[in-house]
């Protein structure tokens, strides 16, 4: 038996795996099959200095101590940076030996990588009887050298597509609050920054960055003094806050972004509960930005164990009521509603591993909000008993929940998938839901064991559901590809052709293709044109509400299941594998970067115009009750308002909050109340996407059981 002490010390000339030419590094060390350690990240720096400790038990020397290190990309699979191995059998007992190892690529053994310095002693442990005493002595001797190493890191940062792996969250962070609190940030505005284009203007675009948190602003062309008006949230997982480092950037198509410039915030520095109006001068670089930033306390966010249920327990669950009751509209006008879920187990799971097994954990996605469960090791049907509970800021928000394999040489390997819209659940109800592939689009193996409930407000519900959704800090990029084109090309001609047909109907009247249906055209044009007004805009689209809604409750549903869509979305997801496959054989679009961009943009517009023709029927089909029943509301309201206040009166007060609207709050975020009701309303995609498929009891191993015991 043997200790080996190690002590990371740096690394030189490391890769550059970044588009800035920089690298965010971390070391792990392996011996034999088993991860030992991994060290935090340092950002952005080709020369890193760790300076940290390990302490490894081993039982012989013939397993060499295999080095490995990464460049960290938050929501990406991070990039392999090198790798080394020390021959254990080579180093002197009792003495502290300072170690420099060459990193190399196996694939590509001529590339210079940089290089790691340690510092290394290796003590024997003196022989004892191989009797039990001895085996816990040597296990927990082991444990508490390997909670050193862990307390010896400042913080706790993951590699991969998420927080997981070497620790376990469960020990970490159970029965307690994963973030103290929030820091919310308003991007306002940029001034006199610096001109990076030939034309003397630049496009801006801000990268803020908070731990392993990033958030990428929109980008403004062509502008030195740009106006964002962007707010987001980050979390805050230390107790003195943490710096922010914020980024300016000009954007170019077909070469690497221009870097305008850099500053931090001192979040330690600012008061709670007090938004604070900064101008940071940017270093490196000119102008300035302007900021609104705020430090609240955090929402409860929590896990626990199944036996520990906030919601089982009387008291605690109307505390719960009470807090989110109709009279408390005006408490926190943010905190919509409560929700918990019980992650209890999945059944039939993909075997990841060369052994027939996998090792499953879970990830628990609400917005930005991510949980996660421990690892269960080798096993297809893992029990997590783990109850989560997230606070609510839009009800319209879709829970995600996805199970991974952990590979710890690797980024986390996808088992399945499922998104449930917090509007469908069942308060209360055990249900089994069939994991998804990652587009959503249908059945990958194995099925997952979910208890949810949702308590909210439903009138803060409606009141957030007219301001702008919250967007996802880290989103994948869009690229080109020829079904996703095609998808959204054919999505937006059919909403063109509803159009084009309706202007065909009315043309044949015109035409008196058919005199009965002409003459009753006819009438109906002068009853209306003669008895018209403005109310009846409103009416008429109330009306056609009514009517669908009192055709489905009646079983005349003329809602068709979008296969076309269905289709489309699996040819896609044939295509991402095969380009997952094939990537590096597409190089050449590389080189055509900026045609691509644009190519990529027109794909978007499409999507976009599509979505919006799909969600205003999706609004008249009832496809989301709570969303058609708002509309209904405010038609009604509308309706009273037209037909009881003359126009110029209505026309007047709009104006006048229009042109007072920067006077009042000058630093209020722009938003258009009616797109923002709509973008709550799934396009098709997503309907089919949220689909909840049926799943088949007779794979799961629970009935199999009871079979085999018959």
């Amino acid at each position: 038996m043997y200790q080996l002490d190690i002590t990371l010390r740096r690394g030189q000339s490391l890769a550059a795996r970044d588009r800035g030419g920089t690298s965010d590094p971390y070391v792990k060390f392996k011996i034999g099959r088993k991860e030992v350690f991994r060290s935090k990240i340092i950002h952005k720096n080709l020369n890193p200095v760790w300076e940290e400790k390990a302490c490894v038990l081993i039982d012989h020397l013939r397993e060499p101590l295999y080095i490995k290190v990464f460049d960290y990309d938050f929501g990406l699979q991070d990039d392999f940076m090198g790798s080394a191995f020390l021959d254990l059998t080579q180093l002197e007992l009792n003495r502290p030996t300072d170690v420099t190892l060459t990193l190399k690529d196996p694939h590509y053994p001529d590339h210079d990588l940089g290089i790691i310095l340690l510092s290394v002693i290796l003590t024997p442990k003196e022989g004892e009887p191989r009797d039990v005493q001895s085996s816990i002595h040597s296990f927990l001797h082991w444990r508490i050298c390997d909670i050193k190493t862990m307390l010896m890191r400042k913080s706790w940062k993951r590699s991969s597509k998420f927080q997981t792996q070497s620790l376990r969250l469960s020990d970490q962070h159970r029965k307690s609050h994963l973030w103290r609190g929030i820091v919310s940030i308003t991007l306002i505005e940029g001034r006199d920054l610096k001109a990076m284009d030939s034309n003397g203007l630049s496009d801006p675009y801000v990268k803020f960055r908070l731990g392993h948190q990033k958030y990428k602003s929109k980008i403004m062309p062509k502008t030195l003094n740009p106006q964002w008006r962007e707010q987001f949230d980050f979390h805050l997982y230390e107790e003195r806050g943490g710096v922010m480092d914020i980024t300016a950037w000009d954007k170019d198509a077909g070469k690497r972004d221009d870097f305008i410039g850099r500053c931090q915030v001192d979040l330690s520095s600012l008061s709670r509960e007090q938004t604070h109006k900064l101008e940071l001068q940017l270093e490196e670089g000119e102008g300035h930005l302007v900021l609104l930033v705020t430090l609240t306390a955090s929402a409860t966010v929590s896990i626990s164990d199944l036996s520990v249920n906030s919601m089982e327990d009387h008291k605690e669950r109307e505390e719960i009521l009470k807090r989110y009751s109709p009279l408390r509209i005006f408490n926190n006008i943010k905190d919509v509603g409560f929700l918990q879920v019980k992650v209890i187990r999945a059944e039939g799971l993909m075997a990841a591993d060369v052994t027939g097994k996998s090792d499953p954990f879970c990830v628990v996605e609400l917005n930005n909000d991510r949980l996660l469960t421990h690892t269960v090791y080798k096993n297809l049907n893992p029990e997590w008993n783990k109850v989560f509970t997230f606070n609510i800021k839009d009800i319209h928000s879709v829970l995600e929940v996805t199970v991974y394999d952990e590979d710890r040489d690797r980024s986390a390997d996808f088992l399945g998938r499922v998104a449930i819209p917090l509007l469908s659940i069942q308060n209360g109800e055990q249900k089994a839901y069939v994991l998804k592939n990652k587009q959503l689009t249908g059945p990958t193996k194995g099925v997952i064991h979910l208890e949810i409930d949702v308590i909210f407000n439903a009138v803060k519900a409606s009141l957030r559901t007219l301001i702008p959704k919250e967007r996802k800090y880290i989103e994948e990029e869009n690229r080109l590809s020829k079904q996703l084109l095609l998808r959204n090309f054919i999505r937006t001609k059919r909403c063109v052709m509803v159009l084009v047909n309706a202007a065909y109907y009315v043309n044949s009247c015109f035409d008196w293709d058919s005199p009965p249906r002409s003459l009753a055209a006819f009438v109906l044009f002068l009853l209306v044109v003669w008895n018209f007004e403005l109310y009846m805009i409103p009416l008429l689209l109330l009306l056609l509400l009514t009517w669908n809604y009192f055709l489905i409750i009646s079983g005349k549903d003329n809602r068709q299941r979008d296969t076309v869509v269905e289709d489309m979305l699996e040819d896609e997801e044939e295509e991402d594998d095969r380009d997952d496959k094939d990537g590096e054989k597409k190089g050449f679009i590389n080189k055509i970067y900026a045609i691509q961009e644009v190519c990529v943009s027109v794909q978007n517009i499409l999507d976009e115009a599509a979505s919006l023709g799909e969600r205003v029927k999706n609004t008249f089909n009832w496809t989301v009750p709570f969303l058609s029943w708002l509309a209904i509301i405010a038609l009604c309201v509308f309706t009273a308002i037209l037909y009881f206040i003359p126009l110029r009166y209505i026309v007047l007060v709009w104006g006048i909050n229009k042109f007072t609207k920067k006077l009042r709050s000058p630093y209020a975020i722009d938003n258009n109340e009616l797109l923002d009701f709509l973008s709550r309303v799934p396009s098709d995609v997503q309907v089919v996407q949220y689909q909840e498929l049926k799943p088949d009891h007779s794979h799961s191993p629970y009935k199999r059981k009871k079979n085999n015991l018959g």
